[in-house]
């Protein structure tokens, strides 16, 4: 099974400025997400971006870039470029991981493009376990269930499954999802014919709109550390108190 990695790379971030040129012990953040990749069985990686200041931190440090133009709303618009520019087959399998997660075990990618490989759904996604009741009221963790098969529900910010009797509240049924997405490149290029859904309008969620659309994605727990993406200073806190070198050694 071959499979490529794009990673969109924006610098604007509104919660937390040029977040991915963010020093890490040494190396910025998008460094460690781009060596994680690599790691992973991925027959190429290739970094996505329309900023110049990303473009040359990311070629200092040996990646492949493809610029791509300004005014794309999304990462997987971003990613249609890309397939356009190099050329990639309609066929192949794209891992679509996030350039803010720079713990992603290289087993967890390895993991969702071997699942939309064997599955017969249109794209792949992976989860984790909640890990608290706060965490499960926040509508910053996304939420999904799936069914018995690992074709996805529903995708929501709400606290779902909901709970009608407080007695029978059950941590172990509910999951975070984690921002990684596979998809055969020929989707991506139907995602982007799709009209954005009021699901996805009203939640801000894109997936909701490919479950509108009436195509399955299908989900399973992460087999490996996801870590921490970054939004914000405090989870760069986060992420810096995790890879201290003092906690690896």
């Amino acid at each position: 099974m071959n499979f490529s990695v794009i990673i969109p790379a924006r610098y604007a971030s509104s919660r937390l400025p040029a977040k991915l040129l963010k020093d890490i012990y040494g190396k910025p953040l998008i460094q460690l997400t781009y060596e994680n990749a690599v790691k992973s069985s991925a027959t190429q990686v290739v970094i996505a971006t329309d900023d110049e200041r990303i473009k040359q931190v990311a070629e200092d440090f040996g990646a492949t870039v493809c610029m791509t133009a300004a005014g794309h709303t999304s990462g997987t618009s971003r990613i249609a470029e890309v397939l356009t520019k190099l050329n990639i087959d309609d066929n192949e399998i794209v891992v679509n991981v996030q350039g803010d997660e720079p713990m992603l075990d290289p087993q967890v990618i390895n993991q969702v493009a071997s699942n939309l490989d064997k599955s017969n759904m249109q794209m792949a996604t992976l989860c984790e376990p909640v890990a608290s009741k706060a965490q499960y009221l926040d509508p910053n963790c996304v939420k999904v269930v799936f069914d018995k098969l690992g074709k996805a529900l529903y995708f929501s910010r709400a606290a779902i499954p909901f709970f009608r009797d407080e007695q029978d509240f059950d941590l172990s049924l509910c999951y975070k999802h984690i921002g990684i997405y596979a998809y055969r490149a020929k989707f991506i290029k139907k995602y982007l014919d799709m009209a954005s859904s009021r699901f996805e309008q009203v939640e801000k969620l894109e997936q909701l709109t490919v479950l509108n659309e009436g195509f399955d994605i299908h989900v399973e727990n992460a087999c490996g550390d996801t870590g921490f993406g970054v939004d914000t200073q405090e989870d760069l806190n986060k992420v810096r108190d995790a890879l201290a070198p003092h906690n690896n050694g």
